[in-house]
């Protein structure tokens, strides 16, 4: 499960990039309830979503040359340089080179090989976000790619991802987890575009936990997003929503079950 025991290769950081940050923030605090907190022009905007006081998210204003609105995730590097340089190795590309921000950490933007977006962490003073796993807060993520093979290869290669196959109802479902580290810290997985219609082109898709998916589905809707998977029941799961925001950027909501022992002995 994601926590805030932020290890190499775990997501310890999301942000938002979208045309319009005023008008996401109204959107997302009709859902979540989160606040957003404006930085200063000596970090461009940049602000912070937060819940009850405690960071949960950063988001910032951007323009179509910056790429179509969407949530980026960020995964914890020891050594942000070596790792896009590991990430060039495997026939990615680094999209935003490793730079500072200010004390706080130094991150970089790259890609895999299928082209998806994804982000590093390098912590200094701010290790990532303050809570996952609660309402309101991130607490799984999702790759969808044309190669789950390939795209196994490219994250084990580039963050020491391991992956390990999970029974679940209808057949196997690949996680992703840091590596040497168990199952229990499984925090994401990887799917093929094949078998999900909901999902068009390769990407990264954050979930959130929810008390009531129905809910948050239909004030989405009335506030100018777009259900793009209506709440559906996954056995030994829970119940998700497939959404997108106003502007664009794509994520999900779930209220997950309590956790059961479905981990099956793939591991690669």
């Amino acid at each position: 499960m994601l926590t805030t025991r932020y290890v190499t290769g775990a997501p310890n950081w999301i942000d938002l990039g979208t045309p319009d940050i005023d008008g996401a923030a109204a959107f997302y605090e009709a859902l979540f309830g989160w606040r957003f907190q404006p930085g200063g022009p000596e970090v461009g905007g940049y602000g912070l979503f937060q819940l009850d006081g405690r960071t949960v998210a950063g988001g910032m204003q951007t323009t179509p040359e910056q790429g179509p609105p969407s949530w980026t995730v960020y995964f914890q590097a020891p050594d942000a340089d070596a790792t896009a340089e590991a990430a060039r190795q495997a026939r990615g590309s680094v999209q935003l080179r490793p730079m500072d921000v200010q004390d706080l950490g130094r991150m970089a933007i790259l890609a895999d090989r299928a082209g998806v977006t994804f982000g590093l962490w390098q912590p200094g003073r701010t290790r990532g976000m303050d809570v996952v796993g609660e309402p309101g807060t991130l607490c799984w993520t999702e790759l969808y790619t044309a190669d789950v093979p390939a795209a196994a290869a490219f994250y084990h290669s580039v963050l020491g991802l391991e992956t390990y196959g999970v029974d679940m109802p209808g057949g196997t479902y690949t996680t992703f987890g840091p590596g040497g580290e168990d199952e229990d810290a499984m925090f994401g997985g990887v799917v093929a575009l094949a078998d999900d219609p909901a999902e068009q082109e390769p990407h990264w898709l954050p979930y959130f936990e929810v008390a009531d998916p129905d809910a948050v589905a239909a004030v989405a809707r009335e506030r100018g997003g777009t259900v793009r998977m209506p709440a559906t029941d996954l056995p030994e799961v829970g119940r998700l929503a497939k959404l997108t925001d106003p502007y664009g950027a794509r994520f999900a909501v779930i209220h997950s079950e309590p956790p059961q022992d479905r981990v099956g002995q793939a591991r690669t």
